[in-house]
């Protein structure tokens, strides 16, 4: 596996950003986060980049509201400085346009088995109350090249969870986000072992290192 450098981007607490340093302190990613970029100053997650001695950058989200293009073009500027080999978005809730530069190196990360319960409105409690609501009997989380298009693009690692029958939101959330500390981890050790091919919308795992 290479070692890689990572982008995280971010909007709130950091948990998985937190995890992702967990990761690499006990060695078991060879990878360092060179940057973390929020779409809200007030975000935990930039105190815990400042904690770890990692830069950070925030580009307000309110005041590109309804510029898509231009909120995208100044994050993916600030994340060019420092030239990340992978973007690991990390509880980031903003649509992101991704330039041609990028594609194929942006990830994300979903609380639920897409293709179900997943698209814009899809976030957080909202997500959970969902799967209880209907009655699904498994969840999980899914970990996914970012394109476009909310919780799209192909898929890498899927990780479940039984749903039971006395599930409030906040039960079935701890249960997916143990998973989520594991599938995030899993599908950056991965994309460095040069074992992920995307052909089309399909992600496909190679058994071995492709030259």
């Amino acid at each position: 596996m290479r070692h890689l450098k990572l982008g995280v981007l971010l909007s709130g607490g950091g948990t998985t950003l937190e995890n992702i340093f967990d990761h690499i302190a006990a060695g078991k990613l060879d990878a360092e986060v060179v940057v973390v970029g929020s779409s809200r100053k007030d975000a935990f997650g930039l105190v815990r980049a400042a904690n770890h001695g990692v830069p950070s950058f925030v580009v307000p989200s309110r005041k590109h509201k309804g510029d898509i293009q231009g909120f995208s073009a100044a994050i993916f500027e600030q994340l060019g400085r420092c030239e990340p080999d992978l973007v690991v978005l990390a509880g980031f809730m903003c649509l992101l346009h991704i330039p041609e530069s990028f594609e194929g190196r942006v990830m994300n990360i979903h609380p639920a088995l897409i293709p179900a319960f997943c698209g814009e409105g899809y976030y957080g409690h909202h997500v959970h109350e969902a799967v209880l609501r209907t009655g699904a009997k498994v969840s999980g989380c899914t970990v996914h090249f970012a394109d476009n298009v909310y919780d799209h693009g192909p898929i890498i690692v899927q990780k479940t969870v039984p749903v039971l029958e006395d599930d409030t939101p906040d039960t079935l959330r701890a249960r997916v986000f143990e998973k989520e500390c594991e599938a995030y981890p899993e599908a950056i050790r991965l994309y460095g072992e040069g074992r992920l091919r995307i052909e089309g919308r399909l992600c496909r795992v190679l058994a071995e290192r492709q030259a």
